[in-house]
């Protein structure tokens, strides 16, 4: 006599499957009560710090700017959605995290060298109408972004455009020939 073993197989993989897709939806009450917890204190925690580090964490991103930013959601995240990680042990990530922001913008604020290091240097794209090619090439900036950047800001033809410079941020700043003046502004620019 043999014995049919495979309906309790598949009635074992039918409530599985259904266990799974429970899971998939809702796991415990517990989980969701750390997440209302833990979220709290992660997103008072977050503002404290953003509060310490000053306006340059909220102000226009440059690329370093920008990574950090991208690091803070990501560990943010990490300590709302992994119960691996401990409300304490987030905490100091984030900590290190604008700690290490504030001391690269205390010394790239000091150091030149260093800021050139950690941050682009702006680049004029054109000057008094003419576009500079290798400028633009460099930048990987198209002609049609300078001529949007113009347009933009009220002026109709490049040759009422005294500068266009690709800023640090990645931001295009419009000099009319009118508002040039001595050009001071536009000094140490390449």
């Amino acid at each position: 006599m043999s014995i049919d073993t495979e309906p309790d197989a598949h009635l074992a993989h039918h409530v599985h499957g259904i266990g799974t897709e429970t899971l998939m939806w809702f796991d415990s009450w517990a989980d969701l009560g750390r997440i209302l917890i833990v979220g709290v204190a992660a997103y008072v925690l977050i503002v404290c710090v953003l509060r310490v580090s000053g306006k340059r964490t909220l102000s226009q991103l440059n690329a370093f700017d920008f990574i950090v930013t991208v690091a803070l959601g990501s560990t943010l995240a990490t300590i709302l959605l992994s119960s691996d990680v401990s409300w304490s042990e987030g905490a100091l990530a984030l900590a290190l995290l604008a700690g290490l922001q504030l001391g690269v913008a205390l010394i790239s604020s000091r150091v030149g060298g260093f800021r050139r290091l950690v941050t682009a240097r702006p680049a004029v794209v054109l000057t008094h109408g003419q576009m500079h090619g290798d400028a633009l090439r460099k930048n990987r900036l198209a002609e049609s972004d300078v001529l949007q950047a113009t347009r933009s800001s009220g002026i109709g033809g490049v040759e009422l455009t005294a500068a266009v410079v690709l800023e640090a941020n990645g931001t295009l700043s419009v000099i009319s020939e009118q508002q040039f003046g001595t050009g001071s502004a536009l000094q140490h620019l390449q």
